[in-house]
């Protein structure tokens, strides 16, 4: 009789970093829990002893099968642990009172697109969104899946709690839908791209509906080239379009994925059947995604057309103030602001438009990547945080198990002929230059622009030594044109709230020099430690402007 047949070594480490993992950011769940939740405190000191057994046996166990097993204990535990980590911390962020509030809406017969909800802001730890008009966008402004799955929950709790626990659930969902899915020992790596390091459950628990469509991602990106094979979708790829149509009825970001995953499908398809039957392929998964997509806004679109459009493209529209960890950077904190913040929104639909063209000529290359390719894009963004690259990173993982480069050999790449002569190598190169030098310079152009305008303190009123009440700025505008700012102060990363002018012109003339006075948002501004970076900002939003000066303020006395 043989021998069990042992496990791979890279398969017991792979299952033991998925259980060090899980110990990532348990520690504040059961602090909280053991003061007034014994059940919760319970259960995750169950789950340490979980970890601790499981980081033994994944290392000991003689079998593949019994490791597979642990892979399944190891699974379950994130699994008890994020909802542990749920119940402690689930009054969710702006998204998951605003889908909340939208849901609430939704079940009392109210629109829920272009409805401005201002009293959501007024509890700490709800963040706002400041707009370069010197507002707030304090409406709805996402496709309306989570809100429909929101509404039968709202008896669950206060705040954004029913739309945390849809996340939540997706999230869990998503994790043990891709733990299915992929090969036996790569299992481990989906639990912990999705429930492990800390990272996507603290989404969850924001209530992000991007971590909902992320979970409708996973079935559509794995083994994603072989949807409709042989000129057939099949049950597997009818589902796999549905999927993809209702994730864009979730969240924008599928959006930008939707055009890659169709350009790679199509060249496989067409590499395999000729041109027409891969036409007929595409159709067809357009065909049932976007019906899936209409059925999910059928509602909306009848009963409030106009509201409903402009709200799932508010995002794209809103003009919400520069912020990110991207390129803007250079003239958020690294330069005093830019009069051209326009051409980073430009720079980034360039550089999509780039890798898309880039992708379909040297698709054979770079067909896996085709789950990373479109978050690049956001780098160029004004709106650039790394939310929107880590939130989808478990597809990335997804496809790159179950989507090897054999996968895109016969794909089908256009060839003009300028792209076939005797120097092709050399002319391949050059067209993915050219073919992404727009964007590059598009970027360039921005993060070169020149603030328009320059802020000198002028004067200072106090309550108390460290207490600002008012301001005065000496404005000047050395641009061409007349502009109408906004100000704020800023004391680090990321935006502060507005100051309202209270005296000085709201709109300062070509090479003027003007003194405005400011009112801190509240009354009063705390003065920081004095090693603290202390900036005027000043927004336009017409043309989108960016001007920023320090200031040195001290204690009085």
């Amino acid at each position: 009789m043989s021998a069990p047949e042992p496990p791979a070594q890279w398969h017991r480490i792979l299952t033991l970093l998925a259980d060090i993992s899980l110990f990532i950011g348990v520690r504040p769940v059961w602090t909280q829990a053991a003061g007034h939740r014994l059940v919760v405190a319970a259960a995750v000191s169950l789950c340490y002893v979980s970890i601790l057994v499981c980081g033994v046996l994944a290392l000991v166990v003689r079998r593949a099968r019994s490791l597979a097993r642990i892979d399944l204990v190891v699974l379950v535990t994130a699994v008890l642990l994020t909802l542990s980590a749920w119940s402690v911390f689930h009054n969710g962020g702006d998204e998951a009172v605003l889908t909340t509030q939208a849901a609430k809406e939704l079940v009392a017969g109210h629109p829920i697109y272009g409805q401005p909800w201002p009293w959501l802001f007024h509890s700490g730890g709800v963040a706002l969104t400041p707009t370069v008009t010197g507002g707030y966008d304090y409406t709805y402004g996402y496709p309306p899946l989570e809100t429909l799955l929101t509404a039968p929950l709202l008896w669950i709790g206060h705040g954004g709690a029913p739309a945390t626990a849809v996340a939540t659930g997706a999230l869990i969902a998503g994790a043990v839908l891709m733990w299915r899915l992929l090969p036996t020992q790569w299992r481990s790596a989906a639990t912990i791209a999705c429930l492990g390091l800390g990272l996507l459950p603290t989404y969850g628990r924001q209530g992000y509906p991007a971590v909902l469509a992320m979970a409708l991602l996973v079935p559509v990106v794995v083994r994603w080239p072989r949807i409709g094979r042989g000129g057939r979708l099949g049950r597997a790829g009818i589902a796999q379009a549905a999927c993809l149509g209702a994730a864009c009825a979730a969240q924008q970001l599928p959006w930008f994925l939707t055009p890659f995953l169709l350009a790679g499908i199509y060249a496989v398809r067409r590499g395999e059947l000729g041109a027409r039957q891969a036409a007929l392929v595409l159709l067809r998964i357009l065909g049932v995604a976007l019906t899936v997509w209409l059925l999910i806004n059928t509602y909306f679109i009848v009963q409030e057309p106009g509201t409903w459009i402009a709200g799932i493209a508010l995002p794209l529209t809103q003009g919400a103030v520069v912020h990110g960890q991207g390129l803007v950077d250079i003239s958020l904190y690294f330069t005093n602001g830019s009069d051209r913040l326009d051409w980073y929104s430009h720079a980034s639909m360039l550089l999509a438009a780039g890798l898309l063209a880039v992708f379909v000529l040297f698709v054979r290359r770079l067909g896996p990547a085709a789950t990373v390719l479109p978050w690049c894009a956001f780098y160029l963004a004004t709106r650039s945080q790394d939310g929107y690259y880590l939130m989808m990173t478990p597809l990335w993982l997804a496809a790159a198990v179950t989507t090897p480069l054999s996968e895109f050999r016969d794909a089908w790449q256009p060839r003009p002929r300028a792209l076939s002569g005797p120097n092709r190598r050399r002319a391949r190169i050059a067209a993915a230059v050219l073919l992404l030098t727009p964007a590059l310079a598009s970027a360039a152009v921005a993060a070169t622009g020149a603030p328009p305008m320059s802020m000198k303190l002028a004067g200072v009123r106090r309550a108390a030594p460290t207490v600002v009440t008012r301001l005065t700025v000496q404005v000047t505008n050395s641009s061409g044109s007349a502009l109408s700012p906004h100000y704020m102060l800023t004391t680090g990363q990321g935006m502060s709230r507005f100051w309202s002018q209270v005296g000085g012109p709201t709109t300062l003339p070509a090479h003027s020099t003007e003194r405005v006075e400011l009112q801190p948002a509240g009354g009063k501004f705390v003065l920081p430690h004095k090693t603290v970076r202390i900036r005027v900002r000043a927004f336009t939003a017409s043309p989108q402007t960016l001007s920023s000066s320090d200031v040195r303020l001290q204690p009085a006395g």
